[in-house]
């Protein structure tokens, strides 16, 4: 007898949707290559962004535990748990989760970000790496990774301000590239006011650098804001 692997049927059509749009991680021929990619052409830059994101959390020695949301295959769940950090890892996508299960030993959740199912300060801090674009309400997101993180929030994010989100768009007028369709890019300025306006009146402070640039270029990390990539964290101040 002939026995089907997997359907998509198995997903409601309606869940193939997320915040009234379509997106690309409720899309199976896109995640299941989700792993390749990494493993791909993007494997050097993957090693740059890992750099920055242990540089600017590891500076907060306080972070043991740590709630990775928007984790997909749990790709960097897995490395926050090798440089030592107790990693718990959350997502929207049951495709995505599906891979998750089997590639990562931890605890691992599905939900929506905007309504985190945590208690106060469950975690040490929360990241968002390479998944805060698609946040329709990035200010209600970080609210509540204020409220589940007790000492700081990670970003690790695709750039504004480089050549290759034109190119992104350019792709897209063709058909192609359907992966960013529906994100917004910020800048570090940009988000860094979008902070601000999500944690009024909380004390905090904000540090980020950039990487990815051109491998020909005689450095590969740096802080003006220029990259395709850029990491931040939020680290606050006005708790024990």
């Amino acid at each position: 007898m002939d026995i089907e692997k997997f359907s998509t049927d198995l997903i409601p059509q309606e869940q193939q949707n997320w915040q009234g749009r379509p997106e690309w991680f409720f899309n199976r021929e896109h995640t299941d290559t989700y792993e390749q990619w990494y493993e791909g052409r993007y494997k050097l830059a993957e090693v740059w962004q890992k750099k920055v994101m242990e540089q600017l959390v590891g500076a907060d020695r306080r972070v043991k535990s740590l709630l990775e949301f928007g984790c997909g295959t749990a790709r960097f769940t897995r490395w926050w748990q090798q440089i030592g950090i107790e990693a718990t890892g959350g997502d929207i996508s049951p495709l995505m989760l599906s891979q998750a299960k089997h590639l990562f030993q931890g605890d691992l959740v599905m939900a929506d970000s905007h309504y985190m199912p945590f208690k106060d300060h469950s975690f040490d801090a929360l990241a968002f790496i390479t998944t805060f674009e698609y946040y329709k309400d990035p200010v209600k997101v970080i609210r509540e990774a204020a409220r589940v993180g007790r000492y700081g929030i990670a970003m690790g994010m695709m750039n504004r301000n480089s050549p290759k989100v034109a190119r992104r768009r350019v792709q897209q007028l063709f058909g192609k590239n359907p992966f960013y369709i529906t994100a917004t890019f910020y800048t570090p300025k940009q988000l860094t006011s979008i902070i601000h306006k999500a944690l009024e009146g909380r004390e905090y402070t904000i540090r980020w650098t950039c990487t990815g640039l051109p491998a020909w270029f005689p450095v590969q990390q740096w802080g003006l804001p220029l990259g395709d990539f850029f990491g931040l964290y939020v680290q606050f101040k006005d708790v024990n």
